[in-house]
């Protein structure tokens, strides 16, 4: 096997509780339970010797692989084709939507024989805890139990296993139209399920298929992207915990910004930034359900801190809604392709970054368009927040991108914060809640004086990262989305001029310029593809639509091959970062919707402008 695959050759499969990618040669090479925040049971991603695996996949060493989704649904297929046969393995997880909470997490991988005869194998190496963790091994003639203090991995095949060291193999050879399978149960202990057989494994592989078809089945869209739109919601929901409604930002941690970088994060969190507008990405898409999970999750956070002293809301949390993310090192993990550090847990938690609370009421605005309406007791708790945030919004604080360079008055904070006074105003006008009207009013007014004054550079003739600087940031490219200023105002079009000529490159997008505004680290990063969709979005409105859709079709080109995203592409068209990353499935949602309606808008024009007078 590849000791380090590339970054995109993965798929994703999950349950709705955690998630375990698989290469496109497949091999199971990260495995968190039972959470996604959890420590992992494989994790060769980030360390080929310490991490450990889970291999199922043709003996033919000049084998031709190819991976792809069932149609509609998260069954990851990987196939292999030789000469002597062609064999596929699928992998997926059952999935649970509305179950509670449990330790108990299965991935299911069958193998089968397409065409003439196939040799498969199966190397199945468990590394608990991040690798810290020995564990013993009991085996069976088609069954292993591989067991730690508190955690155990059940191993059972449709074919005999054999002992390697403290390690389970197996081997099996197939005709076409024959098939086998091997189920993987990860649980704090207790006994292993019963033995599998490939009918009872059909029958689990049509139950998941047909979940994840009825759930797509219940979209919307009607646009001209339904593949890329639907498997990026696909995505967005594999990365949401069904137990509290809470999405993460990736599957993944210690993927790197740059090969051999010091940028390495974990994102097995709920960002209040990221969630908030993945829903709102789904709700584009109708699906209803979600959005009033995440909202009720966010309801619960606003009140956790009603009565207690400082920050009203913490910028991210743990799926469950505790607070605690301390950071550590894995010193023992080198790394993906020795990108050291490896970092577990997230020190940006205690910063300071007031856009959040933009992001917060825009998603509970963006909730009434579907009919969700916050209770009275979490409206009490939203409304103290805004006139605590009446009072405290104007400080200095680290941004969105969490830089550790220290605290600056970042421009999007402030538009954020006007956005939630805005849509705290909706809310209340729509609703009829008791709210200090005045004092919202007044505040966000102010801001907007505020933003438009000291955030405006004569120099670039546009909005800028930080008061008192000349750097662009592309996060402003969300203005005309959330409204502060119209698509087509002299100064958004002018200020989206200058991120043109500074921080877009062909169809893709940086951030900021490191060079220019130092955050705290070393090296440099890729451009980054939330800022890239965008992009997109922020052209369409301008009317730019020809340029918008060129650039939206060539960043399709960047997904892998079963339409997934990393967080950033490198300087080759390379993946980098933690993979699948939320943020960009959710920018590709919010672009291609708005730019169907624009190519949609501009279609009618025209036909309308053909038609002869009656």
């Amino acid at each position: 096997m590849d000791r380090y695959p590339p970054i995109a050759d993965h798929g994703l499969v999950g349950d709705l509780q955690t998630t375990a990618l698989v290469s496109g040669k497949g091999v199971l090479d990260w495995f968190t339970s039972p959470r996604f925040d959890s420590p992992s049971i494989f994790a060769a991603l980030l360390d080929h010797d310490r991490g450990g695996w889970f291999s199922l996949a043709s003996d033919e060493p000049e084998a031709t692989c190819r991976q792809l989704y069932y149609p509609d649904t998260a069954v990851l297929v990987t196939r292999f084709m030789s000469p002597r046969g062609v064999g596929e393995v699928l992998d997926w997880m059952p999935p649970n939507p509305s179950g509670p909470a449990t330790d108990r997490h299965t991935v299911i991988r069958v193998a089968r024989a397409v065409r003439g005869t196939v040799d498969f194998t199966l190397d199945c190496r468990p590394r608990f805890d991040y690798g810290r963790t020995p564990h013993e091994l009991t085996l069976g003639q088609d069954s292993a139990a591989f067991r730690t203090a508190g955690a155990a991995v059940h191993l059972q095949a449709t074919f005999p296993l054999e002992r390697s060291g403290d390690d389970a193999r197996g081997r099996v050879t197939l005709d076409a139209g024959q098939a086998a399978g091997a189920v993987l149960t990860a649980c704090a202990g207790g006994d292993a399920p019963a033995p599998p057989t490939v009918e009872g494994l059909t029958e689990q592989l049509w139950d998941a298929v047909n979940f994840w078809q009825d759930w797509v089945r219940t979209s919307t869209y009607r646009g001209r992207w339904p593949d890329m739109v639907h498997r990026s919601a696909i995505t967005l929901k594999l990365l949401t915990y069904a137990p509290t409604g809470a999405p993460v930002a990736a599957a993944t941690t210690g993927l790197p910004e740059q090969i051999g970088g010091e940028r390495n994060w974990d994102y097995r969190y709920t960002w209040i930034r990221d969630a908030s507008l993945s829903v709102r990405a789904l709700l584009d898409l109708g699906f209803v359900e979600e959005t009033a999970a995440f909202t009720g999750w966010l309801g619960d956070r606003l009140r956790d801190r009603l009565d207690l002293p400082g920050e009203r809301l913490q910028i991210m949390y743990r799926v469950d809604g505790a607070p605690d993310l301390q950071e550590e090192v894995l010193e023992h993990f080198e790394g993906y392709r020795r990108s050291y550090p490896v970092r577990v847990g997230n020190a940006a938690m205690d910063q300071l970054q007031l856009d959040i609370y933009g992001e917060a009421f825009y998603a509970l605005a963006e909730a009434r368009t579907a009919g969700i309406q916050a209770g009275y007791h979490a409206w009490k708790a939203a409304a103290a927040t805004l006139d605590w945030l009446a009072g405290t919004w104007d400080r200095p604080d680290e941004g969105i991108w969490e830089t550790r360079g220290g605290r600056q008055d970042f421009t999007y904070s402030r538009v954020m914060t006007w956005v939630a006074f805005d849509r705290g105003l909706t809310l209340a006008q729509d609703f009829s809640r008791p709210a200090d009207i005045e004092l919202w009013r007044r505040t966000r007014d102010s801001v907007l004086e505020q933003v438009m004054t000291r955030g405006w550079s004569e120099h670039q003739r546009g909005l800028v990262q930080h008061y008192g600087s000349d750097v662009l940031d592309a996060s402003l490219l969300l203005i005309p989305r959330v409204g502060l200023l119209p698509p087509r105002d002299p100064a958004w079009l002018s200020t989206l001029d200058a991120i043109d000529r500074t921080l877009v490159r062909d169809s893709l997008v940086h951030r900021y310029d490191p060079a220019a505004s130092p955050d705290g680290l070393r090296g440099s990063e890729g451009t980054f593809n939330l800022c890239s969709f965008l992009h997109v979005d922020a052209l369409a409105r301008a009317g730019r639509r020809q340029r918008a859709r060129y650039a939206f079709e060539k960043m399709l080109t960047y997904a892998n091959h079963v339409g997934l995203f990393a967080e950033e592409v490198g300087p080759s068209g390379e993946q980098l970062g933690n993979f699948p990353q939320a943020f960009t499935h959710l920018a590709l949602i919010m672009a291609a919707t708005t730019l169907d309606e624009v190519l949609d808008n501009a279609a009618g024009t025209a036909q309308n402008a053909r038609r002869p007078p009656r």
